[in-house]
């Protein structure tokens, strides 16, 4: 591989047979020059430059530390969750970061309103961006809020997806807290949000959505329903009433199965309220 331009220290575009491709890696450029040869082993990340000329911009216009700092992060994620993350999380994750690192050095601080709900339901994720924002301050002296490591949790579950779309996580998170703000009225309850039951009803809900998306159907015994109408009469009405709200405010519909589920949880939690 041949460079044809360096972008940083540890960024450069080569020609690689007949392409052209933005290479990546830990002083990839160091003390080379246009048209030196790089090897291999120096090189991290490879990405087509055709289809990836926002990267190249990117990488032009950020400090070389945010670029190596969202590489370490991706490489950690993809170790803890032991999978390939989708190759544009670089971009995505870089270009948020960046910013998210210039508005915290100068005092501006965003609140994620969804931080609880992200804590739970993508748990492992939101560790992730728990040891994200500790790698930061270890590495620019920079302190990051809880917010910004739910942000970057959800940078990297969208992510996991072939095609995921960050919007649509959001989207999905936020009908989520709408959903448990609903139950919350309804019954007019409080909730002790670090209780297992709460946990297990906000990743029950998720996965109710999804199954919605899919159409699937999360199987219940007709008489097994019927007997969670009578003996959790109030916990039922809830769910119904929340389907209803679910069904108008996005045009989302639960089967009858779903709201015995959503039933079941809702008595459980009722239990531990506050």
């Amino acid at each position: 591989m041949r460079i044809t331009k360096i972008l940083n220290n540890n960024a450069v575009i080569v020609t690689d047979g007949k392409q052209e491709k933005i290479a990546i890696g830990a002083g990839v450029a160091f003390n080379k020059k246009r048209k030196d040869i790089i090897s291999q082993e120096k090189v991290e990340k490879l990405f087509v430059l055709k289809e990836n000329e926002k990267l190249q911009e990117l990488i032009l216009r950020i400090p070389e530390e945010h670029l190596m700092l969202s590489e370490e992060i991706i490489d950690y994620a993809e170790e803890q969750l032991g999978t390939k993350l989708n190759e544009h999380i670089l971009l995505a994750l870089t270009d948020h970061l960046s910013f998210a690192i210039e508005r915290e050095q100068q005092g501006i601080h965003l609140k994620n309103k969804l931080l609880q709900e992200i804590k739970i339901m993508y748990k492992q994720e939101f560790e992730i961006g728990v040891w994200a924002i500790q790698h930061i301050k270890d590495k620019l002296e920079v302190e990051m809020p809880l917010d910004e490591a739910a942000f970057i949790a959800l940078h990297i579950h969208t992510m996991k997806i072939q095609g995921g779309d960050l919007h649509e996580t959001v989207r999905q998170t936020a009908i989520v807290k709408d959903m448990v703000e609903t139950i919350k009225q309804d019954l007019n309850i409080t909730f002790n949000e670090d209780d297992l039951a709460y946990e297990r009803l906000m990743t029950h809900l998720r996965f109710a959505l999804n199954r919605v998306y899919q159409y699937e159907v999360h199987s219940m015994d007709e008489e097994m329903l019927e007997m969670i109408k009578r003996k959790f009469k109030r916990s039922y009405q809830c769910s119904v009433h929340v389907a209803k709200k679910l069904s108008s405010a996005h045009g989302i519909d639960l089967p009858p199965e779903e709201l015995g589920y959503i039933t079941l949880h809702i008595e459980r939690l009722k239990k531990y309220q506050y």
